[in-house]
């Protein structure tokens, strides 16, 4: 398999920035302010997504969560959180989504089809990944490997959302990529809603 490597960067511009970035597979996500990316407007909770050259011009204060797929083994300058992912050459979705919780919600035990990084927008979030607990607080990021089991509880004091960005099969352009481990689960209500900002067909 190829190796590639999934990575989260966070990009703080001021009003009247710009950042130019080199050819990649990646999303962007505007946590707050307004983008204009490759000339395309983005403001506040939307994501784009793009593989060319671009350039990412600020219209006041703005905070970008970025992720980006490169053929190699590490990623290079300042990450909040990147991993390995062993992916064959082929057709792929890359997916971002916002996922969120009312107080005390659950994401009972599940796995996906893919890998992908999320981070924490706001509230508090117990994941346990194949058995490790970890508490992530708002801004923290996580890795999901997608085949481990993975358990989560959002916090019963304030609502709990978090955005990821997934490397799928192409089959689920459109689809949910999750599958709970106990058959229990599945007729439980679930209580966690979807926002899809960007189901891209990729090639790797």
């Amino acid at each position: 398999m190829a190796s590639h490597v999934l990575a989260l960067r966070q990009d703080d511009l001021p009003a009247g920035g710009s950042l130019s970035l080199a050819a990649a597979t990646r999303v962007l996500y505007v946590v707050s302010g307004h983008a204009t990316i490759a000339g395309v407007p983005v403001a506040e909770n939307q994501a784009w997504h793009g593989a060319g050259p671009c350039t990412v011009g600020a219209r006041g204060e703005t905070r970008i969560w970025r992720w980006e797929l490169r053929r190699g083994a590490s990623a290079e300058g300042d990450v909040k959180l990147a991993r390995e992912v062993d992916l064959a050459p082929g057709d792929y979705l890359m997916r971002c989504d916002r996922v969120d919780f009312p107080l005390g919600g659950v994401a009972y035990t599940h796995t996906h089809q893919g890998p992908g990084i999320r981070v924490l927008l706001r509230g508090r979030f117990r994941v346990e990944v194949d058995g490790h607990a970890q508490e992530i607080a708002p801004g923290g990021a996580w890795f999901e490997r997608g085949p481990d089991p993975v358990y989560a509880e959002a916090s019963r004091e304030e609502l709990t959302s978090f955005v990821r960005v997934m490397v799928l099969p192409r089959a689920l352009l459109g689809k949910s990529s999750i599958r709970y481990v106990k058959p229990e689960d599945q007729a439980r209500p679930k209580t966690q809603t979807y926002a899809v900002f960007v189901d891209a067909p990729i090639t790797v």
